[in-house]
């Protein structure tokens, strides 16, 4: 995306449209004659007409967009009023919001509007004095490219009237505010790596299971790595066992498609810590033998979306190069109900030595996490956050809206600080020692599942604590918003990348 910044009077833009963001209840037409330049270049008669407009169709509320067409004034096509909403709620937010919603307004124009060889030129003025505007310009421009995301890779069938591209490498934005070229470009340079990688997790996710099984996951890990130059190891079946992975491996057991545990690493210098980044990588879930039904299983290519959030996050981490080392963990498997499949009633032997009694097949994810933890921990990390699509009880609690966060509090409070910044929300179950006692076995150290029905998100994190060695320790329950069935603001219908820049953020955020 070529972004650039404009320092001269309004008037000498060369831009085809203005997005003026306006506050609620904000006059319009006074913040536009307060532009330098701006008023002249529109026109006395282009101000009275927008007053009229303003007054019947447009009073600031966040999302409202007022379009108006330009006349007679050289390269200017067109006026954006984009509502912001009251100016005491104004975040940085509010702005990947606004790159989001113009990035799907004007990615439906044809082709020929918007060709590579001729870029849509659009100018942004930055406003509002609670938001910096570096943080603001990051916003927007991570919202351009979240809202460009589209995945046609298997349809047959192509609009001829959309660019093969994404709208955001079409644009060329220009933006007006207190804001320094040493700033903007590295405003530029986090939001195109968020928003690329947030992407690829999001393409990782999308694609059909019979495609991103275990194997090419891993190939896809080995391409992050060569990018971003990170370490790479990637471990078979035999490697695995050799480990000791006994409950990677149970889950394993009924899939022809071969596990993989998948280990990418940045080394910061000098650094101290080594934080461990799990990711779930259920490339499908159908339940094992204890089946889902058909409903529920439609959609179970997104089980791998932690690995997914974990793979595009350590993209980011390689390309910004935080102070502190990171180690990615992703156990990657199907669960399938083949004849060789995982039986309710059997008993694991985890990586750590504790025994697990398997009293439901489709509570696999804790399993294949609880080995990938205490690789990562036996590894040298000094810290753990794992994330998964664990249980559908975070749905039902917490819906489509938020994660469920869990674990040491002072992590917990770090990563909860760090999705703010992102837009991804979480919110904090708790931990209760009784939750212990639905897991406890008869035969085995413990359950892999705890009471039916009772407190089923908590109780998968207590049974994760138990591998954690005491360390601190987050674990982020995306099940509910790592898909969605429609789009909205940023977030787009199907996987939706949620958690790769909460978890790159909170490293960036290390020292």
């Amino acid at each position: 995306m070529k972004v650039s910044l404009e320092t001269g009077s309004l008037a000498e833009l060369k831009a085809e449209i203005i997005v003026l963001p306006i506050f609620f209840q904000e006059d319009a037409v006074k913040v536009l004659t307060k532009e330098p330049g701006l008023d002249k270049k529109l026109g006395k008669a282009m101000l009275a007409a927008m007053k009229t407009m303003v007054a019947e169709e447009f009073s600031g509320k966040f999302g409202q967009q007022l379009w108006l067409p330009c006349y007679e004034t050289g390269n200017l096509k067109k006026l954006c009023l984009f509502g912001m909403g009251k100016e005491s709620d104004l975040s940085a937010n509010c702005y990947r919001k606004v790159g989001a919603h113009l990035a799907r307004k004007l990615g439906t124009l044809p082709a020929k509007t918007a060709a590579k060889k001729n870029l849509l030129s659009m100018h942004l003025i930055l406003r509002g004095a609670k938001v910096g505007n570096e943080f603001a310009l990051e916003a927007v421009v991570e919202g351009l490219i979240l809202g460009s995301f589209s995945f046609s890779r298997y349809k047959t069938q192509k609009d001829e009237s959309k660019h093969p591209e994404p709208f955001y490498k079409r644009v060329a934005l220009s933006v007006s505010g207190d804001l320094s070229k040493h700033k903007l470009d590295q405003a530029v340079k986090k939001a195109v790596s968020m928003g690329t990688s947030t992407n690829l997790a999001r393409e990782l996710v999308a694609e059909p299971p019979s495609e991103m099984t275990p194997s090419r996951l891993a190939q896809e890990a080995k391409k992050i790595a060569a990018k971003a130059d990170l370490e790479v190891k990637i471990m078979t079946p035999g490697q695995i066992e050799k480990l000791g992975m006994g409950a990677l491996l149970g889950v394993a057991r009924g899939a022809k498609e071969e596990a993989r545990l998948i280990t990418l690493k940045y080394t910061a210098p000098r650094s101290k810590r080594t934080i461990g980044l799990i990711g779930k990588g259920i490339t499908f879930d159908s339940g094992g033998l204890s089946l889902k039904p058909a409903q529920s299983m439609e959609h179970m290519k997104y089980d791998m979306s932690g690995a997914a959030a974990c793979l595009a996050a350590m993209q980011i981490i390689g390309e910004l190069k935080p102070k502190v080392s990171v180690l990615m963990v992703v156990a990657a498997t199907e669960n399938m109900p083949g004849d060789n499949a995982l039986h309710p009633g059997d008993v694991l032997k985890s990586m750590n030595g504790k025994t697990i009694e398997v009293n439901n097949t489709d509570a696999e994810g804790r399993l294949i996490l609880a080995d990938a933890i205490t690789y990562a921990i036996k590894e040298g990390v000094t810290e753990v956050i794992d994330i998964a699509t664990l249980t559908g009880a975070v749905v039902t609690a917490l819906g489509r809206v938020a994660a469920g966060i869990m674990g040491s509090q002072s992590l917990v409070d770090a990563v909860i600080e760090s999705g703010k910044g992102c837009g991804e929300k979480f919110w904090q179950l708790p931990l209760f020692d009784e939750y212990k006692e639905g897991l406890r076995s008869d035969i085995a150290d413990l359950k892999n599942a705890g009471s039916r029905g009772e407190a089923g998100s908590s109780s998968a994190g207590m049974f994760i604590k138990e591998f954690t060695e005491n360390l601190p320790w987050a674990h982020l329950d995306v099940a509910g918003v790592s898909w969605l069935e429609r789009e909205k603001d940023e977030w787009n219908k199907g996987g939706t990348g949620f958690g790769a820049r909460t978890l790159s953020s909170y490293v960036l955020s290390q020292s």
